[in-house]
């Protein structure tokens, strides 16, 4: 028998739906797109740098970091997980010492990163305050017959 999450055993029926964040959802794209463009910018520095850089050096650092990049996803609701997302989007720019290309991408992606966790930030707050104003219509309004 499958073992149920805490969320899972707590349910009731006519439990409103824990909201997810914004913030976190947006901040997922942004590192699992960035998680592509490492890999394939891996390929990249590998085809054009395997004679003055071990190719199973280069390989093995870009697969690294788009691991990291993908499991970096799973602790960003912890507070550590954005900062060392943070340090993953200096890692992608630095790799532009490797790819002069790769400075553009990094940045790009650290701007939209950037954009993500700003607006995500600002519609979690929007969702908060809209959450709020619904329960107090609900108190004030009770639906006939329920009360």
């Amino acid at each position: 028998m499958a073992r149920l999450t805490r969320a899972q055993r707590e349910w009731r029926p006519g439990m409103p739906r824990k909201r997810r964040s914004v913030r976190i959802m947006f901040a997922s794209v942004v590192l699992l797109l960035e998680a592509f463009a490492v890999f394939f910018g891996t390929l990249t520095i590998f085809g054009l740098r395997r004679d003055e850089i071990p190719g199973g050096l280069i390989l093995g650092l870009g697969v690294g970091l788009s691991v990291l990049l993908v499991l970096n996803c799973a602790v960003l609701t912890r507070r550590w997980g954005i900062a060392v997302a943070w340090v993953l989007q200096f890692v992608i720019i630095a790799a532009g010492f490797l790819e002069p290309a790769m400075f553009f991408v990094g940045i790009a992606f650290a701007l939209t990163w950037l954009y993500g966790l700003r607006t995500g930030a600002r519609l979690d707050a929007e969702n908060v305050e809209r959450d709020r104003q619904q329960a107090q219509w609900e108190r004030d309004n009770p639906e006939p017959g329920n009360g």
